[in-house]
């Protein structure tokens, strides 16, 4: 057994390593609809997947998120997004392999069926249960209101890739039942049903090595981190820690250039 220190960042470079192999995806990209909705997770899944496909001129993560959490609160709106949206770029819309760009999901969640793919980033994460939520700020549900039409109405594949730094030690449907409730302040909560997929799950899908979160936490730019203790066959754990080493020194993310 070996353990790894992994930053939020290299958290979610290590994700979207893991998803450009993932079946659902590849099959999407070969013939389907692959929609990745804009989130900071979920720029490095586009990134990844973009370069895959040799298309990644003109795609930028600096801006490609709706709501965020800044430690300052006057820079966004009480939803939860930025006081200005202009550089926003719209969502990662893939259809048979090629991006059509500055499409979002409201522009094609229409027309998805069975066999196309979704892709969401999620806000709290009930690890042992696999369990997801989403925060709301928009009054129609957002983004993930809008994939829902197509995930329950017609089997379109949800996958929300999440990292480990989003977990809560409460139930989440009592977190909602009382986050929902009347004379409560804030943004609402909405607890999804989808393949949840973690640092955790990076580790066996690429190596076969078992993964578990062991510690968290850090100073001076490890905020927010995670330890796994990664366990397996020799070859397993070489895999694992040679793959945790190639994102071992992602930067820190700075999604918006606005003083703080």
């Amino acid at each position: 057994m070996k353990q790894f220190l992994i930053t939020p960042a290299a958290g979610k470079r290590l994700i979207a390593r893991a998803l450009v192999d993932y079946p659902s995806i590849k099959s999407a990209l070969k013939s389907g609809t692959l929609v990745i909705i804009a989130g900071t997770t979920n720029g490095y899944v586009a990134e990844e997947i973009l370069t895959f496909l040799g298309q990644q001129e003109g795609f930028s993560r600096e801006r490609f998120f709706r709501g965020i959490v800044l430690p300052s609160a006057g820079l966004i709106s009480k939803s939860g997004r930025l006081k200005d949206e202009t550089g926003f770029p719209g969502d990662v819309v893939i259809v048979d392999g090629v991006w059509k760009k500055g499409l979002t999901i409201f522009d094609v969640v229409g027309d998805l069926k069975e066999g196309d793919v979704i892709l969401k980033g999620a806000n709290a994460l009930q690890l042992p249960e696999k369990k997801a939520a989403i925060y709301i700020g928009h009054p129609q549900a957002g983004t993930i209101g809008a994939a829902l039409q197509a995930v329950v109405g017609r089997r379109v594949r949800l996958i929300l890739p999440v990292g480990l730094e989003k977990r809560v030690d409460t139930d989440l449907d009592e977190l909602v039942l009382r986050i929902n409730s009347p004379g409560t302040e804030g943004p609402r909560l909405l607890p999804v049903v989808g393949e949840v997929f973690t640092e955790i799950d990076t580790i066996s899908s690429l190596t076969g090595a078992r993964a578990e979160l062991v510690a968290a936490g850090g100073v001076a730019g490890a905020e927010g981190s995670i330890w796994l203790a990664v366990s397996g066959q020799t070859h397993q754990v070489a895999h694992a820690e040679k793959l945790i080493e190639s994102i071992y020194r992602e930067p820190q993310i700075h999604p918006v250039k606005i003083s703080l």
